[in-house]
């Protein structure tokens, strides 16, 4: 494939190209910037149809496995996704679990096995720019820590990205985030002190102002997950409140022209 401009986003399960990159796919895929989602599982420690968890009577993994793959297929159509590669391994659950367990789990897949199949996609898209979760997955999910592992680690091999980033959710922010939530009764929990990252970690903030619709469409996708369901009951302007920007910490940086302080994953690359 010839070297377009090209970002590459490396996600654990169906749905979590939402919240953190949805934006900034539909946006870069309005401007004609080659789009690829990776996604690591198949998502089966998800929720079963009518809420069922894991381990629950009715729950069936393989089940719960096609249907996410089913709605990441949506959920990337309307995100204006080019290329979804999907490397079709075991979700291993929430940390504790006993998906965790699992012989064939992602989580307990060697690193350089998995890292290797990501470096051959990294070598037929050649990204400038990857995207995945910090080294503890964001909250802490053994498969978002593995897919950070990974992407680190194929990148290092293959030496194509231009940056990396990780995603990240602003600490301040994200308190306003769960009191609005809470105060719409749509949870009724409070995150962790050490929740989200603090802003002067994060080095670029992303406008998808314009595309805060098509995440809500996205997510309606993926309805049969409940942590869709508190967005989804949102009024939109309050939808629009929180999805309208995008915040990542660039990991790394080849690009000698981009700006400590950014508004776009491209800065320096056009």
């Amino acid at each position: 494939m010839a070297e377009q401009l090209t970002i590459m986003a490396i996600h654990a399960h169906p749905d979590d190209e939402v919240i953190g990159t949805g934006g900034v796919f539909a946006r870069y895929a309005a401007e004609g910037i080659r789009t690829v989602l990776v996604t690591c599982t198949n998502g089966e420690q998800g929720d079963a149809p009518g809420g069922i968890k894991p381990g629950e009577p009715g729950h069936d993994p393989n089940a719960v496995g096609a249907q996410r793959l089913s709605e990441l297929k949506e959920s990337a159509a309307v995100l204006g996704i080019e290329h979804v590669e999907l490397l079709g391994y075991r979700d291993s659950g929430m940390d504790g679990w006993e998906g965790n367990r699992h012989p064939d789990a992602f989580w307990n897949v060697p690193v350089e096995q998995s890292a290797a199949r990501l470096a051959d996609l990294m070598r037929r898209y050649r990204p400038q720019v990857v995207v995945t979760y910090d080294e503890n997955g964001n909250y802490g999910h053994p498969d978002h820590i593995q897919a950070n592992r990974i992407a680190l680690a194929a990148a290092a091999e293959t030496g194509i990205p231009d940056k990396l980033y990780y995603t990240a959710i602003p600490r301040e922010s994200s308190r306003e985030m769960f009191e609005t939530l809470r105060a719409n009764g749509l949870i009724d929990f409070d995150p962790p002190e050490d929740f989200g990252t603090p802003m002067d970690e994060i080095t670029t903030f992303v406008d998808v102002a314009p595309y805060t619709r098509r995440k809500v469409k996205a997510l309606e996708a993926h309805a049969s997950q409940g942590d869709s369901v508190p967005f989804l009951n949102l009024p939109p302007d309050l939808q629009q409140l929180i999805f309208q920007t995008e915040t990542f910490i660039l990991h790394f940086n080849r690009v000698p022209t981009a700006p400590a302080q950014e508004d776009d994953l491209f800065s320096g690359l056009r």
